[in-house]
């Protein structure tokens, strides 16, 4: 438990989350009996194991979805800063979106060939990220794993570097964090990771965010292929680089021969090009995922000229098919439309000059409640993300892991939602996005200031 959470009174904080579970199941009684229908035949009731994560005792089930809410089953409007964990960054149900998917399952979904939208979705992703060659993929988590093998096979390196509690998705050579001890520091499975199929220790560096020293030592050992990280932290809380530290990545790895992946999946907050557009970084890979396609599943890996001209040989190979690479349905006619409609119409810098300051509106009022009543916490932002702790900022993963109060959060998710305001089951964040408006931000401003005066008086 965080040292700064310590005067949080724990028998007052689990009597008003008792009453606050109570009140979630009057609310909800369609989505109960749902839930209870689907533990049937679902494993958990529910498709996809992430889901059993929202507050309540069971998930809420959706009617409909557009802009920056929803409506449940229960007839109950939300604010959703949410947005479907990234992957409806753009607004719900975006109409260019829908009419395009329409259009094209009306002429063919896929057929294993390429369409006109596939070269048009890689010049704009070219335009927006400055790399010029790309790749398409069904899930980040497929590209990334792809990246992987490419490396590897580019440095004759067994090894790949994450930094510690990170997530890239369920690409089994991330899921490994740093445990300390007297002999040093190790490489471990991170904690809930299911059936690693190897030591991850065997296929994984893992060094801390912002700590050049350690980036240094560790690359110097001449066994590590890529360095795969987000360029700010997301996925354990928001954690921003330290002033130079980009550049002094970019500067080590190339040094020492290792190619440097920017994840952009989440940091596509930073703008329409990413953290690697907005901090002029020059990685040799970036990977971006699920907010390209509206919400239809979909991803994409760019690469630069140099790595490109590298890669031609084995793309045109006999044996590409079975190389651990592509996917039967990647790069399908149906995924490239959604992209090309999503990228014409959204995730442009039109969007995120409403977006982003709706999310300095949102750090702003959560900032003036915490020193109101003089909590030592934070809230953070990242372009149209933001998140607030129940700590003072970390500059690490490490530290944000520890710092991790999860009876805090979860009082906070489920007070918040029981007032119409949906946040990510994971952490505290919170994305924007250009349908949402500034009432909406001063909906969760006030949900959370009746939450803190709830539990300090």
């Amino acid at each position: 438990m965080s040292p700064a959470a310590t005067s949080i009174d724990r028998a007052r904080l689990a009597a008003l989350h008792a009453a606050e579970e109570q009140r979630f199941v009057d609310l909800h009684p369609t989505s109960a009996r749902l839930a209870a229908e689907a533990g049937e035949h679902l494993l958990a009731g529910v498709p996809m194991p992430w889901m059993t994560r929202w507050p309540g005792s069971f998930p809420l089930f959706v009617e409909s979805a557009a802009g920056g809410g929803f409506t449940d089953v229960d007839g109950i409007s939300y604010v959703d800063l949410c947005l479907g964990d990234t992957g409806s960054m753009t607004g719900h149900c975006l109409p260019a979106v829908a009419d395009a998917v329409r259009e094209r399952t009306e002429r063919g979904i896929t057929t294993m060939l390429p369409s006109t939208d596939a070269s048009w979705v890689a010049g704009e992703l070219s335009r927006r990220f400055g790399l010029p060659r790309w790749q398409m993929a069904m899930t980040a988590t497929d590209a990334n794993r792809f990246v992987l093998r490419f490396a590897r096979h580019l440095t004759g390196r067994p090894k790949i570097a994450v930094m510690d509690w990170c997530y890239h998705g369920t690409v089994d050579e991330t899921l490994g964090v740093l445990e300390h001890g007297r002999a040093g520091d190790r490489v471990v499975a991170r904690p809930g990771a299911l059936g690693p199929q190897v030591d991850v220790a065997l296929t994984t560096a893992v060094v801390p965010f912002n700590d050049l020293d350690a980036l240094e030592a560790r690359l110097a050992e001449g066994d590590v292929a890529c360095l795969l990280m987000e360029p700010a932290l997301t996925n354990i809380g928001i954690v921003l680089p330290d002033e130079g530290y980009l550049a002094g990545v970019r500067e080590i790895t190339r040094r020492h021969g290792v190619l440097l992946v920017n994840d952009e999946t989440h940091t596509i907050c930073a703008g329409p090009g990413g953290a690697t557009a907005a901090w002029d970084l020059d990685p040799d890979f970036v990977v971006i995922g699920k907010p390209i396609g509206g919400g239809i599943p979909v991803a994409a890996y760019g690469m630069s000229a140099e790595v490109a001209a590298q890669l031609e040989g084995p793309m045109l190979g006999h044996d590409i098919d079975v190389a651990g690479v592509g996917g039967t349905l990647s790069g399908s006619a149906l995924a490239m439309a959604a992209v090309r409609a999503t990228l014409s119409t959204a995730l442009r810098q039109e969007d995120f000059d409403v977006a982003v300051p709706l999310a300095e509106l949102f750090t702003d009022g959560i900032r003036g409640v915490i020193d109101e009543h003089g909590l030592p916490w934070h809230v953070q932002r990242l372009g149209c993300r933001a998140e607030y702790w129940f700590c003072p900022p970390p500059r690490g993963g490490a530290e944000a892991a520890a710092a991790v109060d999860e009876e805090l959060d979860a009082f906070f998710h489920l007070w918040t939602v029981n007032r119409g305001v949906l946040l990510a089951p994971f952490h505290n964040m919170s994305l924007f996005s250009p349908f949402h408006t500034s009432a909406d931000v001063d909906a969760h401003t006030s949900a959370f200031r009746g939450a803190v005066e709830a539990l300090v008086g």
